[in-house]
């Protein structure tokens, strides 16, 4: 089984250059079968659930071709089958785009149920709605939510009872190829959504207010082909720039934009680190002991939940106390018990978490339960006193493209090892 071995102590110094974002670019990769034209599309990010997606597709027939590591040629025209029950799609949560996706061009589908972390309740009801509103008859049997449009989907108005993004981003997709126009109000307005609207606008749909929370799409008759790049993932920026914080560093985090990152941008400021903004770079410096903060967790604008475990893990070595509120996953602070392995002082009071800084964390051995938690894990590692060893990596890996070899690059000591043999190497090596 593979793990990161980690020497903790040194200061991340140095420039990283962060990836397409793995959000926008599993709802894109479903998007881009809704034509029969060829679909160019690049910063795809080389991660798991890329992958995975991209696993499925080919399943029901697209033809994938990667031109590079990073960019994709996809043809929908060939695919004929409509349901979906691959093993590999059940292990991530965006398998519902393609519900959205094939509902939209093809007036039914078949997908299995969703996977991804166990962070909390992520339900599809607000997808059922929105569906139902289009015309679409809704069930879920064996496993498979199956949903078909009978002659065609035609537009509707949604209200979403709270704001998400997966049912945002999969009733667009559906209502760019419906007849008519369908209103889609209480919209999520992260990036991600904004990105998905903006390729979907590209291959001749008609998508409009996306970033706001009202979106109005005009249904279109066909979609054609195009090429597209991904925009930067905000969560591997954020998680490099609380990496900075953690080990005391100074880290230039480039390809990015700034505008996604200002609400992490603002809680590093409160805390005592230097940021400064460029037009597509951020460099935060870590100069001055942490201070205590409280934060809690929202929407975008506000405070990402997937940056919730990282912030959480700065704070745990920041003076004073702080207070982190999660309000949109029940089950996010699993990770607090592998941390207090480390030496962190956090008590979890519900959906709360009341966190006494330390002065240090010490290594120990642990495990990833998810994939943002897991990130937050690495950095408790880069910054505690002596050897962390991190199982169950492949959470990880399902977000984040080449982690330790980045990390590597801005002077971290960190391997990715499969033997105890390869452990003793390593600990002879940083001993």
């Amino acid at each position: 089984m593979e793990q990161y071995a980690i020497k903790g102590g040194n200061p991340l110094v140095g420039e990283v250059e962060i990836g397409g974002a793995k959000n926008a670019a599993l709802a894109i990769l479903a998007a881009s079968i809704m034509t029969d034209e060829t679909v160019v599309i690049e910063n795809v990010p080389d991660v798991r659930d890329t992958n995975v997606m991209m696993q499925a597709m080919e399943s029901i027939g697209a033809v994938i071709e990667r031109i590079d590591r990073h960019t994709v040629k996809i043809s929908g025209k060939s695919i004929r089958d409509i349901a979906i029950e691959d093993d590999y799609i059940k292990k991530i949560r965006a398998s519902y785009y393609l519900l959205g996706a094939l509902l939209g061009k093809h007036g039914k589908a078949q997908v299995a149920l969703p996977g991804g972390c166990n962070i909390g309740l992520r339900p599809i009801d607000q997808h059922i709605k929105g569906f139902r509103a289009l015309g679409a008859d809704v069930r879920i049997e064996h496993g498979l939510i199956i949903a078909e449009a009978g002659q065609h989907l035609r537009g509707g108005h949604i209200y979403m009872d709270v704001v998400t993004v997966g049912a945002t981003i999969d009733v667009m997709l559906a209502a760019s190829m419906a007849n008519g126009i369908t209103i889609i109000e209480n919209a999520a307005k992260e990036p991600h959504v904004v990105d998905v609207a903006n390729f979907l606008n590209s291959m001749g749909a008609c998508v409009r207010g996306a970033g706001t929370d009202v979106i109005r799409i005009k249904g279109v008759n066909k979609l054609h082909g195009t090429e597209y790049a991904i925009i930067p993932d905000q969560i591997e920026a954020g998680t490099f720039m609380f990496a900075a914080a953690v080990t005391k560093g100074d880290v230039t985090v480039k390809n990015i934009i700034p505008k996604h990152l200002e609400s992490i941008s603002a809680k590093l400021i409160e805390i005592g680190c230097e940021v400064e903004e460029s037009d597509d770079a951020v460099r935060v410096v870590a100069s001055k002991p942490l201070t205590h903060t409280h934060v809690k967790t929202l929407p975008y604008p506000g405070f990402p939940t997937d940056m919730q475990p990282q912030i959480t893990v700065a704070l745990g070595l920041s003076r004073g106390t702080s207070i982190v509120t999660e309000s949109i996953f029940e089950n996010r602070f699993k990770y607090v018990d592998e941390l207090t392995k480390m030496g962190a002082s956090i008590k979890v009071e519900g959906n709360t978490a009341i966190i006494d800084g330390v002065s240090k964390y010490t290594g120990a051995g642990i495990s990833a339960p998810d994939l943002r938690a897991g990130a937050a894990l690495v950095m408790a590692g880069l910054a505690a006193e002596g050897t962390t060893i991190i199982d169950d990596i492949k959470f990880i890996e399902r977000g984040y493209e080449d982690f330790h070899i980045k990390l590597q690059g801005l002077g971290a000591q960190v391997e990715k090892i499969n033997s105890e043999r390869e452990l003793q190497k390593f600990r002879l090596k940083t001993g």
